[in-house]
């Protein structure tokens, strides 16, 4: 067993890993710091996680993907981190998070719709005022006095991300369209694509938790639909339209 500590989120992990490929992939998050809380890997953890995406490829009906054990149990390890991390008010979301003069975007959609090609858009478009916080799975805490997105380890294929946080303005959810145009939308109208993109735990009591969480999350942010091009006055647009 391979034993290191993180610092993610503002909590500190203590991983205890058969493989060090984890550790390799948290390396900017090391930490000597006391631990909050541990997770463990063991083999059944990997097998679940090569039985589940065996499952999603037969549903996307496409052919089996076939992973080490070593990557799979980085997968097993970031979502205990999730199921731990609800105990701090903070979730697992899946969306590419770009911050603009310190301040947070959160863009979400369907897988495809373009997420990194958008957020890709706003670094070209704002040059050094913009900071790729993360661009698949960052972690959003929630709190009285607003939304905080953290940069984490699990940044993406093209590991595009920042150990950073940032304070989330909105939430803005994708749409492939011809034209540009961004509108303001109600939680109600957002609240099933928030549902489906947050970490969604099978313990029930951590279940309950993550559906307040997401309740306040909607309350805390502002809302956002996003028809967009894959031209760079997408940004500005978009920017524009969230001020």
């Amino acid at each position: 067993m391979i034993t290191r500590k993180y610092k993610i989120a503002d909590k500190v992990v203590e991983v205890n890993s058969i493989y060090d490929e984890v550790h390799e992939y948290c390396t900017d998050y090391l930490t000597d710091e006391p631990a909050d809380y541990s997770v463990t890997t063991t083999q059944a953890d990997i097998d679940f996680e090569c039985e589940k995406s065996a499952r999603e490829d037969e549903i996307e009906g496409i052919p089996t993907r076939h992973f080490s054990d070593s990557y799979l149990e980085e997968l097993a390890v970031y979502r205990k981190i999730a199921e731990q991390m609800i105990s701090y008010d903070t979730i697992l979301f899946h969306g590419s998070v770009v911050a603009v003069d310190g301040v947070g975007y959160l863009f979400t959609a369907k897988s495809g719709t373009g997420k990194s090609t958008h957020t890709r858009l706003w670094r070209e478009y704002f040059g050094d005022r913009a900071v790729m916080v993360n661009d698949d799975k960052p972690l959003l805490k929630i709190t009285d006095s607003g939304v905080i997105a953290y940069g984490t380890p699990y940044n993406g294929k093209h590991r595009l991300g920042t150990n950073t946080s940032v304070p989330l303005k909105a939430i803005c959810i994708l749409t492939r369209s011809a034209d540009n145009h961004i509108e303001a939308i109600t939680r109600e109208q957002a609240y099933t694509i928030l549902l489906q993109q947050v970490y969604r735990p099978a313990d029930m009591l951590k279940m309950t938790k993550t559906l307040e969480l997401v309740d306040r999350l909607a309350d805390s942010v502002k809302l956002y639909k996003l028809d967009c091009n894959m031209d760079i006055s997408a940004a500005k647009i978009a920017y524009e339209g969230m001020q």
